[in-house]
């Protein structure tokens, strides 16, 4: 199932609509979406690894305006809409523990979320609850989520065919280790956290 999902992925690479999936996907992951875009922008490089840094432009993009819908959520609409999301991701209990680390840390707490495999989403939408200053959350998620997507780029631009088959040959390895990183960024949250 995982190689069928995978060529599937890879096939938005061979269509015109892989950069606007690359875009929407890095878009919705920030501010509400589970799946993180780093999956489709693997896929994608891999495929065009001569492309792999445009494609990193483009999920970075996807990804601040995407953490700035999701400050927005946060801002306008934290009991309606902001309170289900962490509710869902079950980090309700956790609310008041980020507002510390954001009075403490500021830019350095969106930075290591945007960078991580922590849940960015829970951070803009939190960011944008707490009023945290806005440009300081601009810059902080374009440096971390850039430097998180740019060296996904940057390698698979160096290393392109190599690490296209390194990843045919170990994918169900690299899908199971992918997954476990997710959930403990999920976990580190939920339980790490006082």
């Amino acid at each position: 199932m995982l190689r069928r999902l995978y060529g599937w992925v890879l096939h938005w690479a061979r269509t015109p609509y892989g950069t606007w999936a690359l875009f929407a996907l890095a878009f919705c992951e920030s501010s509400f979406f589970p799946i993180p875009p780093d999956v489709l922008l693997i896929a994608l490089s891999v495929v065009l690894p001569k492309k792999s840094l445009r494609y990193a432009l483009i999920c970075s993009g996807g990804s601040l305006l995407g953490g700035c819908f999701g400050y927005f959520i946060g801002w306008q609409f934290m009991a309606s809409v902001g309170d289900a999301i962490i509710r869902f991701y079950g980090l309700i209990d956790k609310y008041e523990y980020i507002r510390q680390l954001y009075m403490l840390y500021d830019a350095w707490t969106v930075g290591i979320a945007g960078f991580t495999p922590i849940p960015y989403k829970v951070f803009t939408i939190t960011a944008g609850a707490f009023r945290i200053n806005f440009v300081v959350f601009l810059v902080a998620s374009a440096i971390s989520r850039s430097a998180r997507f740019f060296l996904i780029g940057g390698l698979i631009y160096l290393f392109g065919p190599k690490l296209q088959s390194f990843i045919e040959r170990y994918f169900n390895a690299l899908a199971v280790a992918f997954v476990i990183l997710l959930i403990l960024g999920f976990v580190a949250i939920r339980y790490l956290i006082p």
